[in-house]
């Protein structure tokens, strides 16, 4: 007899229906429970306030005077900040690019011609220059011989690459924001 009433088990179809219910809910309770479980270890992998804090850094330049540098500290590296004087960009923008191991326009390396910013690493293995040191009335660098510019290019030496120029941006007339 079949498709009578009598081959048909009270409930059959809402067991069936209970029963894939159960499956889904327990599935979905232990996935949201297993990515709790590893929020914790999700979340370690984020930068901590510390380091978060050295991505930027805001500088006071007002009080830097015509023709000196300050040095501040941005990712753990010092970075140069330079007052430059109208003689200083006039003989940055007069050197031949075919003069340039690394040629770049002094204009490309400023947002501002007056303030020049940019890493004071090294190129070539990463000492530190000093300022207002060597041929070009720029930075030298004392542990191989590399000469810099007054816009911070390297003109003579075992460096290959000029100095870097930090992303930056002016925040106004007095403040400028490195990172």
């Amino acid at each position: 007899m079949s498709g009578t009433t009598a081959d048909h088990k009270p409930g059959s179809d809402d067991g069936a229906t209970r029963r894939d219910f159960l499956y889904i809910s327990t599935a979905a309770f232990a996935g949201v429970g297993g990515l709790l479980a590893l929020w914790p270890f999700i979340d370690q992998m984020n930068p901590s306030a510390n380091v978060l804090a050295l991505a930027s850094t805001e500088v006071d330049i007002s009080k830097v005077p015509l023709g000196q540098q300050i040095t501040v500290s941005w990712r753990g590296k010092p970075v140069f900040i330079r007052h430059r004087t109208e003689e200083n960009i006039e003989e940055a923008r007069a050197v031949p690019m075919n003069d340039l191991p690394d040629p770049e326009l002094d204009e490309n390396r400023v947002l501002k011609p007056e303030w020049l910013v940019m890493v004071g690493v090294c190129t070539h293995l990463g000492c530190i220059p000093l300022a207002d040191q060597g041929e070009y009335d720029g930075w030298f660098c004392p542990c191989h011989g590399s000469h810099y510019d007054t816009s911070g290019r390297i003109r003579k030496g075992p460096a290959p690459y000029n100095l870097e120029v930090p992303p930056y941006e002016f925040l106004n007339d007095n403040q400028i924001r490195i990172g």
